[in-house]
C-alpha cells in the first residue's frame, strides 16, 4: 500500500506517521506537509531513514501541486490530518484557516478522485481497494450546556469560531463527495489531544513551558471550560483502527471518557512540576493569572465514543494523570526540542496573543 498522510510532522500527524512506519513495513508511507509553524521534522527524527518512509514538502491549497503529485505517485489511500487548528490564531486569521481547511481539503478530494478515477481498471470501480480518511474535531458540535450530554456522531453540527466552522465545512466536503462521486471515505471527530511534540500554544504543553521558565500562567476567564482530553498516542492508535477497520461512509467519534476543568488541569500540572522540578508545594501555582476570556469560548466539549469502542474494538489505554506525567517527563527530557520550537515567530506570537490581556 501506497499511504498518503497530509500534515504528518505535525502533533498528532507526526504519531501517526510514527506508528504507521513501524507498525506496518510493508507499506510505503508518504507525508505531505508544508511545514509551516507547527510542523516540524524533529519530531520524526527516529524514522526519518526508515526504508518505507518519505517526505514530501508541499501545499494542499496548491491544486496544481497535488493533481502532479497524485498522477507521479499512485497513492491507494489518504489520512487527512493537515490542517489551521489553533482556535486564537483563527479569530485574528480566518482566511488563513478557510484556505488550509476547506480548499485544501477540497483540493486533496479532486487529486485522490480524479487519480482512482484515471487509474481504476475496467470492470471494476475505480475505487476498489481506496480510502480517504479525514481526520477532524469534536469543536464542530458546537458546546454543550447540559452536564449529562455528550457528543454523538449524530449531534447536529453547531460551530462556534472560525477554525470549528472551516472544519465543519471540510467534514461536509468530504461526506458529499462521498455521496456525489462514491468516494471511499471516512471520517472522525476526535476530542483535545495531549502529549510528546505538542506545539506549546496549546494549554498543556503551553503551561509546561511558561513553568519551567517561571513565566505567567495565563488562564482565559475563570479556567471554567470543559474539555476532553485524550493521549495522542491512542489516538494515533484510533486513527489506525478506523483507518483499516471503519466502515466507509461512516463517522467515529474519539475520546477519553475524561473531562477536565482547564483550571484544575493547570494546578494538577503545576503540582506536578513543583514535584519533578524540586521546588517547595504551592511555587507554580502562585504563577496562575487570569486573562480576558477568548471570544465566543465554547463551555464544554465531551465525546461519546461508544460507537468506535463497542464496533471497532478501540479503547484509550492511559488515565490522564498517568499520560499527563509522560507528557511532562518528556518535555522535561526534550529541552533543546522545546526552546527550538519556542524561538523566533513563536515569540512574537505569544507576546501578541497574552502581553496585553
Amino acid at each position: 500500500m501506497k499511504l498518503l498522510i497530509t500534515g504528518g510532522a505535525g502533533f498528532i500527524g507526526s504519531h501517526v506517521v510514527r506508528l504507521f512506519v513501524t507498525k506496518y513495513p510493508e507499506y510505503q508511507i508518504y507525508n505531505l506537509d508544508k511545514l509551516t509553524y507547527a510542523g516540524n521534522l524533529a519530531n520524526l527524527s527516529d524514522i526519518e531513514n526508515a526504508p518505507n518512509y518519505t517526505f514530501i514538502k508541499g501545499d494542499i491549497t496548491d491544486a496544481k501541486f497535488l493533481e502532479d503529485m497524485f498522477a507521479e505517485i499512485p497513492f491507494d489511500g489518504v489520512i487527512h490530518l493537515a490542517a489551521e487548528s489553533h482556535v486564537d490564531r483563527s479569530i485574528t486569521d480566518p482566511m488563513s484557516f478557510v484556505m488550509t481547511n476547506v480548499v485544501g481539503t477540497v483540493n486533496l478530494l479532486n487529486a485522490a478522485k480524479n487519480s482512482w478515477q484515471a487509474n481504476g481498471a475496467g470492470g471494476t470501480s475505480a475505487f476498489d481497494g481506496k480510502r480517504f480518511y479525514h481526520v477532524s474535531t469534536d469543536e464542530v458540535y458546537g458546546s454543550l450546556h447540559n452536564p449529562d450530554e455528550f457528543f454523538l456522531e449524530t449531534t447536529p453540527y453547531d460551530p462556534q469560531s472560525p477554525y470549528s466552522a472551516s472544519k465543519a465545512a471540510s467534514d461536509h466536503f468530504v461526506r458529499a463527495y462521498g455521496n456525489t462521486y462514491k468516494m471511499p471515505v471516512v471520517l472522525s471527530n476526535c476530542s483535545n489531544n495531549y502529549g510528546p511534540n505538542h506545539f506549546p500554544e496549546k494549554l498543556i504543553p503551553l503551561m509546561i513551558h511558561n513553568i519551567q521558565t517561571n513565566k505567567p500562567l495565563p488562564v482565559y476567564g475563570k479556567g471554567e471550560n470543559v474539555r476532553d482530553w485524550l493521549f495522542v498516542v491512542d489516538h494515533a492508535r484510533a486513527i489506525d483502527t478506523v483507518f483499516h477497520k471503519g466502515v466507509l461512509g461512516e463517522t467515529y467519534n474519539i475520546g477519553g471518557f475524561n473531562e477536565w476543568k482547564n483550571i484544575d488541569i493547570v494546578h494538577l500540572l503545576c503540582a506536578t512540576m513543583d514535584r519533578k522540578l524540586g521546588r517547595p508545594e504551592g511555587t507554580s501555582a502562585k504563577l496562575i493569572t487570569y486573562v480576558t476570556d477568548r471570544a465566543g469560548h465554547d463551555l464544554r466539549y465531551a465525546i461519546d465514543a461508544n460507537k468506535i469502542m463497542n464496533e471497532l474494538g478501540w479503547q484509550p489505554s492511559l488515565q490522564f494523570e498517568e499520560g499527563l506525567e509522560k507528557t511532562v517527563d518528556w518535555f522535561l527530557a526534550n529541552q533543546e526540542w522545546l526552546d527550538n520550537v519556542t524561538s523566533g515567530a513563536y515569540q512574537t506570537y505569544y507576546q501578541g496573543m497574552y502581553a496585553n490581556r
